[in-house]
């Protein structure tokens, strides 16, 4: 059952980076969150390395419309979902059950409650922490931050390169460098400019 073992291999990686809480929602009081994005960008990466694949399944979708205070329809949407962790190596699988919720005003309502879904099965499952492991008996700031700077000066300059032909040749240049816990705390620094800089 090598499902397992690559699920614990995730688990592993992303104790040590974590996904940072970097959205800030500022309706209300406000609040900081983790996005969807943020989750694909840091885990799709491991999910590669380790050969483990997530694949969703819709069970049930419940749509309820409701008011706005200015009158506009809403749409309340709840999904309740399974994903299957499957291993590409054996074909193991475990599958795992969340839901989803989301309102929207206009036809982005199912989309957003999978991606709620998706989400929080990723953070349970993966037990994915806001912070990484700063404990200094595992790892300390010095061999990070030269991995990482490492990292930037041997890839940065190529990849803005590749950003000037467009999205696509950006992706694939990145896509070409191993997988690496350094190259996935890259993406999540410089993925906003390298993309700005594609468009």
């Amino acid at each position: 059952m090598n499902v397992y073992k690559a699920i614990n291999q995730v688990q592993a990686e992303l104790s040590t980076i974590g996904i940072t809480k970097s959205r800030r929602n500022n309706q209300g009081s406000g609040y900081n969150f983790r996005g969807i994005d943020d989750v694909y960008n840091v885990v799709s990466p491991l999910l590669a390395k380790h050969g483990l694949c997530i694949l969703p399944r819709v069970l049930s979708r419940e749509c309820v419309e409701r008011h706005s205070k200015s009158g506009g329809a809403l749409f309340y949407v709840t999904v309740e979902m399974e994903f299957d962790l499957v291993s590409a190596e054996d074909g193991s699988k475990h599958t795992i059950k969340t839901f989803g919720e989301a309102m929207d005003s206009g036809d982005k309502a199912t989309n957003k409650a999978m991606s709620a879904a998706y989400k929080y099965a990723a953070f349970q499952a993966f037990a994915i922490p806001t912070e990484g492991d700063n404990d200094t008996e595992n790892q300390t700031y010095e061999v990070l931050g030269n991995e990482d700077h490492a990292f930037e000066a041997q890839h940065l300059d190529a990849l803005r390169d590749a950003a000037m032909d467009g999205l696509d040749a950006l992706q694939a240049a990145f896509k070409a460098i191993p997988a690496s816990p350094a190259k996935t705390r890259f993406w999540t620094k410089h993925q906003a400019s390298l993309k700005g800089a594609a468009k």
